[in-house]
């Protein structure tokens, strides 16, 4: 098995952390490049149901090393917080789990600085307040603070120092916000950064490490590539590139380690916060897009917040394979099609009778822009049950071919539920072949 990128091909939520979880089986290392919180992966074992925020979805697999890395952002907190839920569930990660000591920190002041933008009108994009934003801003203006300077008191009360007096501070500031004492903000990091220490480790070392030895690493992304910072939907985006090119930026390896990138699709469209989404069905209570929203069961990970739900968008997909070139896709939650007479998938754009090609860089004509759509058969039938890609109802096989040829890449993979059991690999693809199924 070679070293795998795993990256959501939408606006997030599209099961990525069903696939990793299936996948890390095969792998020695799962690592996270980028994202942080506000980004939440589900896994279902059993009857169990694991929401994970900060820890890559490979840690349910024992002896699988995991990776946070260094594109990462990290709320102390919440990541104390979640690995002792996974402790309390069974699932240890002492001496397995590695933290990057070059990823930056969300302190709590950026979670104020969120909440502030989110509350005024005009620079509202629907984000999870949780910081990742500011935090981001902070790395890329260098008055951030990183996982390293958390372990030297003196030094990290003038990071903080620094960030107050600069525009963070200012910010604050004009919103009547009393600004905290470095001193205190500081202690308070340390104090936790102490809990975290034993895994805080120069990760970019060890992967490489790893890699020379032989050892296989699946790459995790967060989010989807319709979020990425300079590729998505801007500017109602995420604040890190979510890509398979930003791997190599997010954990330090170069492009020749990564040998195959996954897609990993919803077999219809959600998208949660603002920004315009071309299939959207906001058609009432009784509509499609509440039907699909029911049967999904479309709620954040992180937030709970209903996602907004439309038909599958080729344009879409196609414009994510370009830019990633998946080596396979994943079509997930096929199974929330089931009852549906006629399903509908999105083939082309057009802008005031205007054909257009790919998904448009402003974002007043992508809220403008009206889907030319292609409709298939339902197949009328539960595909819940189904455990092989031949026994799959012909008008959803069919379905699936479309949607491969719509996007432009082989769909290797089908999910018809939560449970690692309803995964169905396609016989004689790339992906079946990596896994040795033929």
């Amino acid at each position: 098995m070679p070293n795998i990128a795993v990256i959501g091909a939408q606006w997030g939520d599209e099961g990525k952390g069903k696939v990793i979880d299936l996948l890390s089986e095969h792998f020695d290392v799962v690592a996270r490049f980028q994202g942080g919180p506000n980004a939440g992966h589900t896994v279902t074992i059993g009857t169990t149901r694991h929401a994970l925020h900060h820890v890559p979805s490979g840690v349910f697999r024992p002896r699988v090393r995991v990776v946070i890395g260094n594109g990462t952002v990290i709320d102390l907190a919440r990541l104390l917080e979640e690995l002792e839920r996974l402790r309390a569930s069974g699932v240890e990660t002492d001496g397995r789990l590695f933290v990057s000591d070059r990823a930056h920190v969300i302190l709590p002041l950026m979670k104020q600085l969120d909440a502030i933008a989110e509350a005024d009108p005009l620079h509202r994009i629907g984000t999870t307040q949780r910081g990742i934003g500011p935090t981001y801003e902070a790395k890329a203006a260098r008055w951030g603070v990183r996982m390293a300077d958390l372990a030297d008191l003196d030094h990290l009360e003038s990071r903080v120092a620094r960030l107050l007096a600069g525009p963070a501070g200012r910010r604050l500031g004009e919103n009547g916000s009393p600004l905290p004492e470095p001193a205190v903000v500081a202690q308070e990091a340390h104090a936790l950064w102490k809990q975290l220490a034993p895994r805080v480790v120069d990760t970019t070392l060890l992967l490489n490490d790893w890699i020379d030895e032989g050892l296989r690493v699946l790459f995790e992304g967060a989010q989807g590539t319709l979020l990425d910072v300079d590729h998505g939907t801007y500017p109602y985006v995420t604040s890190s590139n979510t890509m398979a090119g930003a791997v190599c930026a997010g954990l330090g390896v170069s492009p020749r380690l990564i040998e195959g990138v996954i897609g990993v699709f919803k077999a219809y469209s959600t998208r949660v916060g603002e920004g315009p989404m071309p299939t959207e069905l906001d058609d009432g209570p009784d509509g499609i897009g509440e039907r699909l929203r029911r049967r999904g069961n479309e709620y954040g990970t992180t937030t709970g917040r209903p996602r907004r739900c439309g038909w599958f968008d080729g344009v879409a997909g196609r414009y994510a394979q370009r830019i990633n070139r998946f080596d396979a896709a994943c079509v997930l939650l096929l199974d929330v099609l089931d009852p549906f007479d006629e399903i509908r998938v999105a083939i082309g754009y057009r802008d005031a009778g205007i054909d257009v090609r790919s998904v448009p860089a402003s974002a007043a004509q992508a809220g403008r822009i009206e889907p030319i759509y292609r409709s298939f058969a339902g197949w009328k039938s539960d595909t819940t049950g189904v455990r092989r890609w031949q026994d799959l109802p012909a008008a959803a096989r069919a379905y699936l071919e479309g949607l491969e040829e719509i996007v432009g890449a082989e769909v290797a993979l089908a999910g018809v539920g939560p449970e690692r059991s309803q995964v169905l690999i396609r016989p004689g693809t790339w992906l079946a072949r990596q896994l040795n199924l033929g």
